[in-house]
């Protein structure tokens, strides 16, 4: 950064809407609008590694945020089809989907140890989970 010059450029096949990189600094993820997560390898930053592209939420829907965890362990996805999704970094599965919001799901955020998150959507709520049991606390 203290160059102030660009050293590689991330460029899926669609616009962006949401960027992360883990705080281990192995993985590399970028969302979406239309629901798509691409994942890179930026070990060597000139030199970006495709790991792997999945969807995260259904054709039609929007995907409004990621973000990893951070023991870099899970991503959390948001999204217009009024789920927060869990997707185990390891094998890219879904690990949960959280259902408890009655309108689009628009942030989330880890607490320090990854075992809590929190959504906000348009519902008027934001709502705290325990990952351990994907209840609502």
């Amino acid at each position: 950064l203290t160059s102030g010059r660009c050293i590689n450029d991330v460029k899926p096949d669609t616009c962006i809407q949401s960027v992360d990189i883990s705080e281990d600094e192995t993985t590399l993820i970028a969302a979406s609008n239309h629901a798509m997560v691409y994942v890179w390898d930026p070990t060597f930053a000139t030199d970006l590694r495709p790991i792997t592209k999945f969807r995260a939420h259904p054709v039609g829907s929007y995907c409004l945020h990621a973000r990893i965890s951070p023991d870099s362990r899970s991503l959390v996805t948001t999204s217009s089809d009024k789920t927060a999704k869990l997707w185990d970094t390891s094998t890219w599965e879904l690990k949960s989907s959280l259902t408890a919001h009655a309108k689009w799901v628009w942030d989330a955020a880890f607490c320090a140890d990854s075992s809590y998150l929190v959504t906000a959507s348009s519902d008027h709520t934001a709502r705290l989970w325990n990952l351990r049991t994907g209840e609502v606390v």
